[in-house]
């Protein structure tokens, strides 16, 4: 399976004569099951903007985005419900993704009911418990109950993730999913998304602009700037021996990360 951008461009379109901006230029990017890509760069660059390309929120302008060679543009109705369960989404900002108005329960069991994963209630409870479990939510029957506002940021993280993976998806793009916890707490975040590419293979596209986190879990790196991938290889070939001079810059502007991940939270 294949996670493609293939010369994806992305340009909106200013009302009343106003200037284009044009946030993704020819973009080229290749994701599998199982691969731990990044996207990394500053504020501005486009990383997001290609994150909701690829997931199909917005289109792309030119080029285009395919899975196993079919375009994204020319899916049917069905093809879409299958590639939004087999390319899903985790985003920064778990309090904003969460509806505070319902438990972890009901917020994990709607996706398991719309999908039909599992029927009936008792069906859909074991299903949202065993998920839970997963991504290290223990017990899960302890946190069925409860509404976002009394968890802590990496566990409504934790949800986010677990409400992603019960569809079984095969790629995850996460878009700066660990940017606002604490270093101990992403670390614990961190070493669960590994654990889970390890268990189910999973495979994730991590927009991030924390190049030491990406030094931690990345395979492949792209690097973008002002829209464009100005350089990509692996994770050794970029922090090594990197060719464009905006890539060194963002190298010797980066902090340093603790050597070993902490516990999860």
């Amino acid at each position: 399976m294949l996670l493609e951008a293939s010369n994806a461009s992305k340009t909106f379109r200013a009302r009343r004569g106003g200037t284009s901006v044009d946030a993704v230029v020819n973009a080229n990017l290749q994701a599998r099951p199982g691969d731990f890509v990044a996207i990394v760069g500053e504020s501005g660059s486009g990383k997001s903007t290609l994150a909701r390309m690829l997931l199909g929120l917005i289109p792309a302008t030119s080029g285009s985005v395919a899975l196993d060679g079919t375009d994204l543009a020319s899916m049917s109705k069905t093809q879409r419900i299958r590639y939004r369960r087999t390319v899903q989404a985790v985003l920064q900002d778990p309090a904003g993704s969460l509806n505070p108005r319902k438990t972890v329960g009901r917020i994990v069991g709607e996706v398991v009911r719309l999908h039909n994963i599992a029927r009936g209630r008792d069906a859909v409870v074991d299903t949202v418990a065993e998920t839970l479990e997963l991504v290290g939510m223990v017990p899960a029957a302890s946190f069925l109950g409860r509404f976002p506002h009394e968890l802590s940021g990496g566990q409504r993280q934790r949800v986010l993730i677990a409400r992603a993976i019960v569809l079984g998806p095969r790629i995850i793009v996460a878009d700066e999913a660990v940017s606002a916890l604490d270093a101990s707490v992403k670390a614990g975040v961190l070493q669960l998304m590994d654990d889970l590419r390890r268990r189910l293979g999973v495979g994730y596209v991590f927009i991030t602009h924390d190049l030491p986190v990406v030094k931690k879990v990345a395979e492949y790196v792209y690097v973008m700037k002002s829209g464009e991938i100005v350089e990509e290889g692996t994770k050794d070939q970029i922090f090594t021996a990197p060719e464009h001079p905006y890539t060194t810059t963002l190298l010797s502007a980066a902090p340093t990360l603790a050597a070993s991940y902490g516990p999860p939270e």
